[in-house]
């Protein structure tokens, strides 16, 4: 095929993948824990903008309420960086705790919650004034973090205690600890705060928690043809606009499992790269944005179709990912 039709073709492709691209105007952010840095994508183009240099060994990320400032768990610097997401600098870092892992923001926008996974504690740091307002005590290896969407409970999940721990957000009580499965890792609550899904990386499952009673109502267990069950380990969440599907990287599997949450039933398996680690939806809800940690790549889902329509290398050991509008 002469150059001239090569280039319209690739052109016609990326249309037929991503019709409204030109009006996109999100930005996909992705922590290297190896490379300490953020990578930043363009999301209407899908290429690389910048790469800005954080502390070290970054994991977890949020965006702040006003989207404006993204906080990264800096593992290895026992901090919380704060990146300008105008300036690209890091012109705060807040204390944490010990190995911080994952972070969530409280709806009011002030209160970080962050797992700390070297001395089992949940830190509650006020962004705002840069302190540290309560440590609370969990299990062993604090990892996953979720906050209800009224803001009432957070959920921590502690990988070697095997449990999910529910907090109090105001007195940092811990009112129940659920057993679940073995290796927990990550916190999903449905959007009407009824229930919360929490990943299981060495057990292999999902567990489904109704909120109120804090009992396991349910469980998904997954096997993907070819790959030995070892591999199929759950890690990262992200739930569909319409709460129908649930999305769950299952780690060296290689693949996000699509779970449907009325039935439990996965309904597909997606092949992305190498040790997917977490996943972020857009703001529309049009596409999944999955991080794989040994492939050093960004996969990109188009949710509609359920199909892998991209790649695209970002840093060293991607893991961490958020889309800010």
């Amino acid at each position: 095929m002469p150059p001239t039709l090569t280039r319209l073709a690739a052109i016609a492709l990326g249309l037929l993948f991503f019709p409204a691209a030109a009006a996109r105007a999100e930005t996909v952010l992705v922590s290297n824990e190896k490379d300490n840095t953020v990578t930043v994508l363009d999301g209407a183009t899908l290429r690389v903008v910048r790469t800005v240099a954080v502390g070290e060994r970054p994991r977890g990320i949020a965006l702040s309420r006003d989207k404006r400032q993204l906080y990264i768990c800096a593992g290895d610097s026992d901090r919380v960086d704060v990146l300008d997401l105008q300036t690209w600098r890091v012109v705060r870092h807040l204390p944490s705790g010990s190995d911080p892992e994952l972070a969530a923001l409280h709806p009011d926008g002030r209160r970080l919650f962050v797992a700390n996974e070297d001395d089992n504690m949940v830190t509650v740091v006020d962004v705002e004034r840069g302190l540290v307002l309560k440590e609370i005590p969990v299990g062993v290896e604090p990892e996953g973090m979720g906050i209800s969407p009224d803001g009432r409970f957070v959920v921590n999940t502690s990988e070697t205690t095997n449990m999910a721990h529910v907090i109090d957000a105001d007195s940092g009580e811990v009112v129940a600890n659920v057993l679940v499965g073995a290796r927990p890792r990550a916190v999903a609550w449905d959007a009407d705060g009824k229930r919360f899904w929490v990943s299981a990386e060495i057990g292999g499952t999902l567990t489904l928690v109704e909120a109120g009673t804090w009992r396991p109502a349910g469980e998904v267990s997954f096997a993907v043809p070819g790959v030995p069950s070892e591999a199929i380990q759950p890690v990262g969440m992200a739930l569909s606009r319409d709460g129908t599907k649930l999305f769950v990287a299952l780690g060296p599997a290689n693949r996000v499992a699509v779970v449907d949450t009325r039935s439990l039933a996965v309904e597909r398996y997606l092949l992305v790269g190498q040790r997917v680690w977490n996943l972020a939806l857009s703001p529309d809800g049009s596409r999944l944005y999955t991080t794989n940690g040994v492939s050093n790549d960004l996969s990109v889902i188009d949710t509609a179709g359920l199909r892998v329509v991209r790649s695209v290398p970002v840093g060293q050991a991607p893991w961490g990912v958020v889309v800010a509008p």
